[in-house]
This record gives structure tokens, C-alpha cells and sequence, in this order.
């Protein structure tokens, strides 16, 4: 089995949250039958397999099913492939191309809200205050719900929690995908606090487009995957 890097993706200032994406960098070695079943073992939101290192043609898998596109892991991939010395510009998703580039201690993409084309798209509720979205349980009894509340209205600070249960979470610590949608809905820059400390920041590019950035650190390198 190839080697899996796990990044921690969108984390706090102070090192707090990060939602666990395990990426393949050899992942055309795993065959289309056993990415499924290897993303739900795992355990992660998200598995990245990196079909092509040249061209940065990758594959993001949740444990229900492959997706055309998604943030946290397009994130995490061009921060890892940087860090390894192979720096991108573009990653090739099956949605499109998506420019990928660092700022400091961020790293950004660049996504179109129609790439988000999942099974079942996030029902946004928003809530009066940040203490009710914390006072969430912490499963939904629908297939996707993203529930959120302004921090500072003024700053575009807000506390949201997302729960997509069709995709085979429970709880998604960082959501890029339903970053970009909340981005494309609000129209201004967002500092979104996701889960128990993630932070994901929002704004408009150009065309219609969001951009999401976010810090990563490497949690661990696996090779006893069998």
C-alpha cells in the first residue's frame, strides 16, 4: 500500500481544530475498487488520491462516494505538495481547475459555487446567536445540515457547524465545499469558526467565484496501511 500523508486542514492560530485529510500521493497504485472502502476505513471526512503528480490530477473520495470537487482537501493537497518541494499552481479535479497558490502561512483556492455538485446540497440555517449553533447535537437527522451564526456581523466573524450525514460523516470539522456556497450566499469576506477550532476564510474572486484559505500542518506519515 503507498504511503498516506494526514493533514490537519483550517487551523486555528493557536493550533486548535483542523479537519483530518489523509492523502495518496501514489494513488494511481490504488484501484477505483478500493478507494471506497479505503476512505471509509480510514476515517477521515475526505481521501485524497493523487492520480498524477505532473499534472496534479487528483481524486477526492468521502466514505459514501467520490466527489467532483471539495475544498478542505483541495487545500490540503497543494499545502503538502508544496511542503514536499512539488508546489502546484493548479489542481485538476473532475469539476475543473482549480488554482491553488500560498500567502504566508495561508494556503488559498480558487472554486466556482456550481462545482459543488454533491448528491444533496447543505440546508443553511441560520441561527440567533453562536451559543445556540455550539448547543447543537452533534448528529443531524437530515441528510445535510449547515447551521451558523454571525460572531461579528460587522467583521464577517460567524460560528458554524456542519453536519453531512449523507456523505457518511457525522460531523464535519471544516467544510471548504460548504464554505464556498456560504461565501457565494453572503457575498463579502468571511472568518468562519467551524467545529471545536477550525477557522476557514472567505472572500469573492473574480468572476464569480470564492476563494477559501486556511493554515495545514502535517499530523503523521503511515506506511503500515496493509
Amino acid at each position: 500500500m503507498p504511503e498516506l500523508h494526514v493533514v490537519r486542514v483550517f487551523v486555528g492560530v493557536r493550533g486548535a481544530g483542523g479537519n483530518e485529510l489523509g492523502v495518496f500521493l501514489d494513488g494511481g497504485a490504488i484501484s477505483q475498487d478500493r478507494r471506497l472502502g479505503l476512505t471509509s476505513e480510514l476515517g477521515f471526512s475526505e481521501t485524497v488520491f493523487v492520480d498524477d503528480l505532473e499534472t496534479a490530477q487528483i481524486a477526492i473520495f468521502v466514505p459514501a462516494a467520490e466527489l467532483p470537487f471539495a475544498g478542505h482537501p483541495t487545500v490540503g493537497t497543494s499545502w503538502l505538495l508544496a511542503e514536499l518541494g512539488r508546489p502546484v499552481s493548479v489542481l485538476r479535479v473532475p469539476a475543473g481547475e482549480v488554482p491553488t497558490w500560498r500567502d504566508g502561512d495561508m494556503t488559498w483556492i480558487r472554486a466556482r459555487p456550481a462545482w459543488v455538485d454533491f448528491r444533496v446540497l447543505p440546508r443553511f440555517v441560520e441561527y440567533a446567536t453562536a451559543a445556540e449553533v455550539g448547543a447543537l447535537p452533534d448528529k443531524a437527522e437530515e441528510p445535510w445540515l449547515y447551521a451558523w451564526a454571525w460572531e461579528d456581523q460587522s467583521a464577517g466573524h460567524l460560528r458554524a457547524r456542519s453536519f453531512p450525514t449523507w456523505a457518511g460523516i457525522t460531523e464535519d470539522e471544516a467544510s471548504g465545499a460548504a464554505a464556498v456556497l456560504l461565501g457565494a450566499r453572503l457575498g463579502r469576506s468571511l472568518a468562519i469558526r467551524q467545529g471545536v477550532g477550525s477557522e476557514i476564510s472567505v472572500r469573492p474572486g473574480p468572476e464569480g467565484t470564492i476563494e477559501v484559505g486556511g493554515r495545514c500542518t502535517l499530523s503523521q506519515v503511515r506506511d503500515d496501511l496493509a
